[in-house]
């Protein structure tokens, strides 16, 4: 989806790429995780559009509901950042998010979910399905719940909706992912052959995060950690966008295949010459379409009013 005649050398995703590059430098074996965290907030903290931001505890899981002008109040998304279920927070994500808000014109609920090492696999599941309840119980209905994420926090997204669906539970109307992160055994062909496209990931740090989330003994294809290898029946409306450039493409190519076959309605959009997660960059100009093609998603299923054209 790149636009006819850029020159990906000397585009704006190349801002991108040197800022993620620039605190990559300046971590080593001896940064703690402590510090990775503070440094990818610091870097990412903040936004550029007007919204209102208002912390609150979701059943015991902090988080803050980000909110553009006047949003409707019976309907809302829950939003799960990425990080490799590491590091990233409400904080790093804050601006995509409110972007996405805007956008959409709805209110939109990110959390800050437990992260490993301290809290492994199921944890921060648990986290996502307190959340989940929570909203429910203040009376929001299923139907006017979307659910979006990230990388890891489109694998939990999937990961809430399936286990939402083993307990017999109604599932949000809809979910829109962001390069989902939904195969932490890293079997895709794009692990290879896109490895030296990608500029940013390598599969040797993939598996050292899964390992880092599943611990030693772990199995990175138990469905609940790795979605891809879930019946996927049942689920509700997929929106999956992923940058061609990624080595995790194949993890939304092979999941939008696979969720196709059971009957479940997606829409992948793979992105060209684009990084994992680009929408979180506002420089990008691909960005922009393509958190305008989430608040289409999300206005379409949620049934809002008044959709935005563009964030």
């Amino acid at each position: 989806m790149a636009r006819a005649g850029e020159d990906i050398a000397t585009a704006p995703i190349d801002l991108a790429i040197a800022r993620i590059r620039a605190i990559y430098r300046g971590w080593n074996r001896d940064t703690t995780v402590t510090q990775m965290r503070s440094d990818w907030d610091s870097a990412f903290g903040g936004t550029t559009v007007p919204v209102t931001c208002e912390r609150v505890s979701a059943d015991a899981v902090a988080g803050e509901w980000i909110s553009p002008a006047h949003p409707p109040p019976d309907k809302a998304v829950l939003y799960f950042h990425g990080g490799g279920f590491r590091i990233g927070s409400v904080s790093s994500h804050r601006d995509l998010i409110a972007r996405i808000a805007l956008a959409s014109g709805c209110r939109v609920l990110g959390i800050n979910y437990r992260l490993a090492p301290e809290h492994r696999f199921p944890a921060a599941l648990d986290d996502a399905l307190a959340a989940y309840d929570s909203m429910l119980r203040q009376g929001l209905k299923p139907t006017n719940i979307a659910f979006a994420g990230d990388s890891a926090g489109g694998n939990l997204a999937l990961a809430a909706m399936l286990a939402l669906r083993e307990r017999g539970l109604e599932l949000p109307v809809s979910a829109a992912l962001m390069s989902p992160w939904a195969d932490l055994a890293a079997t895709g062909v794009s692990y290879v052959d896109r490895a030296d496209a990608d500029p940013i990931h390598q599969r040797p740090m993939i598996l050292a995060l899964a390992k880092n989330y599943l611990g030693e003994q772990g199995d990175p294809r138990q469905p609940l950690a790795s979605p891809l290898y879930a019946d996927l029946g049942g689920l509700p409306p997929l929106l999956i966008q992923v940058g061609d450039r990624e080595i995790v493409r194949d993890d939304s190519v092979v999941l939008a295949d696979k969720a196709r076959a059971a009957g479940v309605e997606v829409d992948l959009q793979v992105w060209d010459g684009m990084i994992h997660v680009f929408q979180m960059f506002a420089e990008i100009p691909d960005a922009h379409q393509a958190i305008a093609s989430i608040a289409g998603f999300l206005s379409r299923h949620l049934h809002l009013k008044g959709e935005k054209a563009s964030s």
